[in-house]
C-alpha cells in the first residue's frame, strides 16, 4: 500500500471562487473540467479534486483533511487573505516528532488543516 487515502475530493457550490482560492493559497495550477452537472478541478499529483456536483455540499463537520504546507504563518495569511477563515491558529504538536497543525474553513465552508513539520 502506497497512501493510504486514495483521492479527495473538495466540494464546492461557487467552483470558480473555490478554485481561485486553493490557487492562490497553495500556489496551485489546477486543472479543470467540466463534464455537464459536474466540475472538477484536480489537485497536485491527481490526489484529488475540487469538486462541484448536485448534491455534493460543503461542511465544515466530518471527515479533516490536512495539506502539507513548508510555512504555517504564510499560509494561514493567505487564507484570511483569499476569503477562508483560521478555525485553529498554528499549534504545536505535542509528540515526539513534533511538527505544527491549524484549522481553517476555506471559501466554500470546508473545514481544512494544515501540517508543517
Amino acid at each position: 500500500m502506497n497512501n493510504l487515502i486514495a483521492f479527495v475530493e473538495i466540494p464546492t457550490e461557487n467552483f470558480d471562487r473555490a478554485v481561485s482560492f486553493y490557487g492562490k493559497v497553495f500556489g496551485w495550477s489546477l486543472n479543470s473540467m467540466d463534464f455537464g452537472t459536474e466540475k472538477m478541478a484536480m489537485l497536485p499529483d491527481n490526489a484529488g479534486a475540487i469538486s462541484q456536483a448536485p448534491g455534493f455540499k460543503p461542511a465544515a463537520n466530518g471527515v479533516l483533511v490536512s495539506f502539507t504546507t513548508s510555512d504555517m504563518d504564510g499560509t494561514l495569511e493567505k487564507i484570511a487573505k483569499h476569503g477562508g477563515t483560521v478555525v485553529k491558529p498554528r499549534t504545536a504538536i505535542e509528540r515526539e516528532e513534533g511538527g505544527y497543525f491549524a484549522t481553517f474553513t476555506d471559501c466554500e465552508g470546508n473545514q481544512l488543516g494544515l501540517f508543517e513539520s
